[in-house]
């Protein structure tokens, strides 16, 4: 499965989430590969440091995206792809191959509003693919008295696009991790809170494909058992 992050807007913590889950993913059994498709290639940087189990790639092009994701798919169970702040066309050739994309967004009404420019790509690869890839934004950066308004929901539903009940709140320590070369769990008891936040976050997201995944993942390996088993 491919998870793009995605919003074509910059500062709005893509990579965060995209460590994270790939990190998040990986804790959880699975085989994961990070595509790292932002100029600045923070990702990949990171990921290598706090999980090098995880496989960490560039693609450099949005005909590489199109070209080089598709194929991961035989490599791994997840790809998370950490999409461009500002390339639009970038952008569109992620989401023209993503299954599910995650759209960080700030928790401001200002920046739920501005999303309608940033999910007019999503929009297009929707109306081409027919509904895929399915999107759900996720609020970022949240004051810690922060209350999902009205308001923002209105804005979200306006869009069309569902909007996770649970926020990533704005704490130092996911500042902190990249320099670090850390996620937030493995940061003791200070990062409790956060990894908290975190796996409630991805929980809501991810659940139920996490849980078929895992099925099938324990399926494959108990088929694997049986035929050593019956060549030995």
């Amino acid at each position: 499965m491919i998870i793009a992050i995605a919003n074509t807007k910059g500062g709005v913590g893509k990579t965060t989430v995209a460590v994270h889950l790939a990190a998040w993913l990986h804790e959880k059994g699975f085989k994961v590969i990070l595509a790292d498709c932002d100029v600045q290639r923070s990702s990949s940087e990171w990921v290598r440091q706090a999980v090098p189990e995880i496989r960490a790639l560039k693609l450099d092009t949005p005909d590489e995206v199109l070209n080089e994701l598709p194929k991961l798919r035989d490599e791994a169970d997840f790809i998370v792809a950490d999409g461009p702040g500002s390339q639009t066309e970038m952008s569109r050739a992620l989401l023209l191959r993503a299954d599910f994309a995650v759209v960080p967004c700030k928790a401001s009404m200002l920046e739920v509003r501005a999303l309608a420019k940033a999910t007019e790509v999503l929009r297009q690869s929707q109306d081409i693919r027919k509904g895929l890839p399915q999107a759900v934004a996720v609020l970022s950066m949240v004051g810690s008295k922060y209350r999902l308004t009205q308001d923002m929901k209105d804005a979200a539903d306006a869009l069309q696009l569902d909007l996770a009940g649970t926020g990533i709140t704005l704490r130092q320590i996911y500042a902190d991790a990249p320099g670090q070369g850390t996620v937030v769990w493995r940061m003791g008891t200070k990062g409790r809170e956060a990894a908290a936040e975190i796996d409630e976050v991805f929980t809501e997201l991810l659940g139920e494909i996490v849980a078929e995944a895992s099925g099938k993942v324990v399926r494959i390996k108990k088929g694997r058992e049986r035929r050593r088993a019956n060549q030995k």
